[in-house]
């Protein structure tokens, strides 16, 4: 990576997890946040500052406009670039029993964390081979590898994410640009808070945001393309593929 290439960009500002990433990375580099709301991500912003970047620049940025993604991506290059690592980090969990019935809430969610995530993941990989350098980081999650009956709308989502970038990973090789697929399992944090107060218990081997980061950054620096959090929900999730479907669809967790 050229020593110009000192830039973050967090897709999804207000992301608990990709803001806590962003702080791993932040020392050194100019920090741009991409949210709805853009003036307003105060916060955020002395959160990264106090993590020791040289700049914090915010961005308005609409994750279910489409058309208005390739502009966006363009601009933060032209702007800020070059990238050193693009972190997409944005999505909604949704109502699960709304999904089943509501055609429009499943749509939404299906828009936000699958389509919306092509229509940034695509400009990006284009303008990250343009520039012949960086690293684009992906959330994906365990719940993508078998989708249970308890989340499948969201589920689905997660694992199309998933295929999507595995795929545009292989096409990046040997572009310059890596793709780092970050599969974390059940998160305590802000986007399950509801969740768990409507009395859902976390699942086994839960983390927290500061974990997540923590791995993701650190597999980063190693260079890797894929990383479990925690790592034992790669050999787990072998084993979830086996589990007969009769047993699978009255699961819970």
């Amino acid at each position: 990576m050229p020593d110009s290439a000192r830039t973050i960009v967090l897709l999804g500002g207000r992301s608990e997890i990709g803001v806590k990433l962003a702080q791993r990375l932040a020392p050194g580099r100019v920090v741009v946040l991409a949210a709805r709301r853009p003036d307003d991500l105060a916060d955020q912003v002395q959160a990264l500052t106090d993590a020791g970047a040289r700049r914090v620049h915010t961005v308005g940025f609409d994750a279910d406009d489409t058309d208005s993604h390739p502009g966006l991506i363009e601009r933060i290059v032209t702007d800020f670039g070059p990238v050193e690592a693009a972190i997409v980090a944005f999505g909604i969990l949704g109502d699960q029993t709304r999904a089943e019935t509501e055609v429009e809430h499943a749509l939404a969610i299906a828009h936000t964390d699958y389509l919306a995530q092509i229509s940034v993941l695509t400009p990006l990989a284009t303008a990250l081979r343009t520039q012949g350098c960086g690293t684009i980081i992906v959330f994906s999650s365990i719940a993508g590898v078998r989708v249970r009956r308890a989340n499948y709308v969201y589920g689905s989502t997660k694992a199309g994410l998933d295929g999507f970038a595995s795929g545009l990973s292989d096409a990046l090789h040997g572009s310059g640009v890596r793709l780092l697929l970050a599969r974390p399992g059940f998160v305590i944090g802000q986007m399950t808070r509801d969740l768990m107060e409507s009395g859902v218990k976390p699942a086994p081997l839960s983390i927290d945001a500061d974990r997540v980061a923590d791995d993701v950054a650190r597999a980063y620096r190693k260079g890797r393309r894929e990383v479990w959090i925690p790592w034992a929900l790669h050999p787990l999730s072998v084993a979830l593929r086996m589990i007969p479907r009769p047993i699978w669809r009255r699961l819970s967790r």
